[in-house]
């Protein structure tokens, strides 16, 4: 039996029932019932690569011992596995404890995603070391001096796009990434500006998506709860803004142009208008070209990792079309591949296969 990571399972499973064995944290456990009033648990479950949940129904025999599976308990699930309209799932399911030594090797992640996120940190404070204005490099560093484990571990969303432990490091760097490419394509933009507004957008994730130390299982906050992300960034940049301004190095910007305060305000506009619109949760809306800048390409970056994912977990309605995936509002059509030089027809292939004629 092979043993595969959630997303290998996520990738693999389909209609045809898959033997496999999966490393998995509990993350949530919740006791329920069904309409006819029989008991069943809903267990959630996550390691370094995704997140997906199984149901425990009354009458089965491990039951009892998942009611008392203890909090982020490490567990290899083994069964055979199937995917459709409602995620993956396995009729016979069982499962075991990890032994200690399998545990620290778990928890640890996989091999894949750890150099992903590596390289990623690494592009994160490159292109920050790329700075200009020493206010926001300041600033910047500061952060990433203070929380900057927190934010290694922390994802992008609980579900939908970077849902995973260490997904905010990649979503920000790939944003980073972006923006300083369309910078070059439209050099008006403060791109100082922009890549700061990048690091610090989300980073209100930190207390709403945060994960522990030592696990994959997301936990919830109190600030998370009550504020949500954007209102916490707002109100760390300030913080992190008046402790910077406290230290002697603040006296030689005094003169700098744009003023700071200029400058805070503009940095806490985009971390508020990120979203883009009233309804998905900005205070404000994009009043910049900067602003919209962001906006954009964060919503970009989500969406691409979105249709990744559908493309790897969705069933095929027909050749090279694919079910709808939340939050996407389509069904998905395969994306057509890049021209190969090398595969053009030569004259004599072309002039015995013309073209096909246009279907009008």
């Amino acid at each position: 039996m092979d043993t595969l990571t959630i997303a290998q399972l996520k990738s693999k499973a389909g209609e045809t029932p898959l033997e496999a064995a999966v490393a998995v944290q509990l993350q949530s456990r919740s006791t329920r019932t069904t309409r006819g009033g029989k008991p069943y648990l809903e267990l959630a479950f996550a390691d370094a690569t995704g997140s997906f949940s199984l149901k425990v129904w009354g009458d089965r025999p491990q039951f009892g011992d998942a009611s008392q599976l203890a909090e982020h308990a490490c567990l290899q699930l083994n069964g055979t596995w199937t995917q459709g309209q409602y995620g993956i799932d396995s009729p016979g399911w069982e499962f075991k404890m990890l032994a200690e030594s399998d545990r620290e090797t778990f928890l640890a992640g996989d091999a894949q995603t750890a150099a992903v996120q590596k390289h990623d940190w690494e592009t994160i404070n490159g292109l920050l070391a790329s700075l200009g204005d020493p206010r926001l490099a300041s600033l910047c560093r500061s952060f990433i001096g203070e929380f900057g484990p927190r934010f290694r571990r922390t994802a992008a969303a609980r579900k939908n796009h970077h849902a995973r432990r260490g997904g905010l490091v990649e979503h920000v760097a790939q944003m980073m990434r972006s923006t300083d490419a369309i910078c070059q394509v439209y050099p008006s933009l403060n791109r100082d500006l922009l890549l700061a507004a990048v690091l610090f957008h989300d980073c209100g994730k930190l207390w709403e998506n945060t994960y522990l130390g030592n696990g994959f299982s997301q936990s919830y906050t109190l600030h998370g709860e009550l504020l949500g992300h954007i209102p916490i960034g707002l109100e760390i940049v300030n913080k992190l803004w008046r402790d910077m301004f406290t230290t002697s190095a603040c006296g030689a910007w005094l003169t700098l142009l744009p003023n700071s305060e200029d400058v805070r305000l503009h940095l806490l506009h985009l971390v508020a208008s990120h979203h883009g619109q009233y309804e998905y949760g900005s205070p404000t809306l994009p009043r910049t070209p900067e602003a919209w800048a962001l906006h954009c390409i964060d919503n970009l970056d989500a969406k691409l990792e979105m249709m990744k994912d559908a493309y790897a977990h969705s069933q095929q309605l027909a050749e090279g079309i694919y079910e709808r995936h939340f939050p996407l509002p389509t069904n998905l059509v395969a994306p057509l591949q890049s021209f190969v030089p090398d595969s053009a027809p030569s004259p004599q292939d072309a002039a015995e296969n013309p073209l096909p004629g246009m279907l009008c």
